[in-house]
């Protein structure tokens, strides 16, 4: 089933969802990981409130997520994208591939939309602001659970102008992808060892990002990057 956007707002927060938890009456299963202790208590506390939703564990880092999952195979992984051990987005695909049938929302503290992109891209099916986790984060979190994306609200907007500017220039996700490492100065080899292409492939892709963004040079590139806010590491 295709995911369908839900973008965060104030009538999600209101008694007009009380019918909606009864009918999913069946308590989803969370995994919380994020590197900071507070932060993991302050989402359990938010979290256990809820009647519908279990915390079956906690994880501090992305090690630990994998051990987590492959274990317990959550619905859902509250994860945050900036634990020390690694990249989180490149944590999303792996975790995807590894345990398909649990479920992604990203805690995020950058409210960027081509962060926002890049997560929702990788396999996450939740991008919410940390800031507003007290709020957002149960509906997140049983959105995940049906299969439905959903952005905070602080983001979604952003996040649509973005991916409508895109898609008008008709870029793939992989192309997109592959701009931006230009952009940020990585070679085609390093590119495809990253995106686990061939050099050939990545060139193809570099070719068919100049062609259709009309650009000639990689100064141009990385203008475009930066007006798209593409250029987060």
């Amino acid at each position: 089933m295709a995911a369908r956007l839900h973008l965060a707002s104030s009538s999600d927060h209101d008694g007009s969802g009380d019918g909606r938890i009864a009918r999913e009456s069946a308590r989803i299963r969370v995994l919380l990981a994020d590197d900071h202790a507070l932060m993991r208590r302050s989402l359990r506390l938010v979290l256990e409130g809820e009647e519908n939703i279990e915390v079956v564990g906690e994880a501090d880092d992305f090690a630990s997520v994998e051990r987590y999952v492959d274990g317990d195979r959550p619905q859902v992984l509250v994860l945050d994208l900036t634990m020390p051990d690694g990249s989180g987005v490149d944590a999303i695909g792996r975790l995807r591939e590894r345990v398909p049938d649990t479920q992604i929302v990203v805690l995020a503290t950058d409210d960027s939309p081509a962060y926002a992109h890049r997560a929702l891209g990788a396999g996450a099916l939740g991008f919410i602001v940390k800031e507003r986790a007290d709020s957002e984060l149960p509906d997140a979190v049983r959105a995940a659970a049906r299969g439905e994306q959903y952005v905070s609200a602080r983001t979604g907007t952003r996040l649509n102008a973005l991916q409508r500017s895109l898609t008008a220039d008709r870029l793939t996700p992989r192309e997109i992808e592959v701009l931006r490492l230009i952009a940020l100065g990585h070679t085609s080899v390093e590119i495809a060892r990253k995106l686990k292409l061939s050099p050939r492939t990545v060139e193809t892709h570099r070719a068919h990002v100049y062609r259709k963004l009309g650009l000639a040079t990689r100064a141009e590139l990385v203008r475009y990057a930066l007006g798209h806010g593409l250029m987060t590491p």
